[in-house]
């Protein structure tokens, strides 16, 4: 099925999608009336090529995303150092859903690759479950492993014919979104699919 996405703010970068690839690219209204019967998502914001994470190996391994019926118990953020480690040793069953529940998380915040070295096998099944990429971490990295990692790192643009793999985020401008960070996320699309909308 033919999907256009089109964000307000970028309505000369909309992108038509078939299948899990690109089809098209260019202002809404010229791709609409090329396919006048795609199916359109019509988005606040602007549209990207969504956001390479280097924290990979930090956020899905190191780091216990509790479920929300574990709140009473673990809070609702993601917890980290001496307490995660205490957690996954308790019960090694746990890396699972954790790696599941932060994959979910990494794409509500726009996120289409991660980096680093992923060794437990938790960690590598959820993310190309997920159809993550899986990229080259940069040399150095800057600051400490966050959702919303600061700089903020865009993957290139999109191309006719290559993989549908992009994010939304509820910003005005590239610039507002280096400013407000990936918590602005409202989709995300990996392989064709809308694997994050932000409710």
């Amino acid at each position: 099925m033919l999907t256009i996405h089109a964000a307000e703010a970028s309505p000369d970068s909309a992108v038509l999608v078939d299948g899990a690839y690109v089809a098209a690219l260019g202002p809404y209204e010229e791709l609409a009336a090329a396919r006048p019967t795609a199916r359109v998502r019509r988005w606040p914001g602007i549209l990207t090529p969504g956001l390479l994470n280097p924290y990979g190996p930090e956020l899905l391994e190191l780091t216990y995303h509790p479920d929300p019926r574990e709140a009473d118990r673990f809070g609702t953020e993601p917890v980290t150092g001496e307490r995660a480690r205490a957690i996954f040793r308790a019960d090694p069953a746990r890396q699972g859903a954790s790696a599941r529940r932060g994959v979910q998380r990494l794409l509500a915040h726009g996120t289409v690759a991660v980096a680093g070295e992923l060794r437990s096998r938790a960690a590598l099944d959820a993310v190309r479950r997920a159809g993550l990429v899986v990229g080259q971490r940069p040399p150095e990295l800057p600051g400490p492993p966050s959702l919303s990692p600061v700089p903020l790192v865009l993957l290139p643009g999109l191309t006719v014919g290559g993989p549908a793999r992009f994010a939304v985020f509820d910003v005005p401008d590239r610039a507002a979104l280096v400013r407000l960070g990936a918590a602005t996320c409202v989709a995300t699309v990996v392989g064709g699919r809308l694997v994050h909308r932000r409710a």
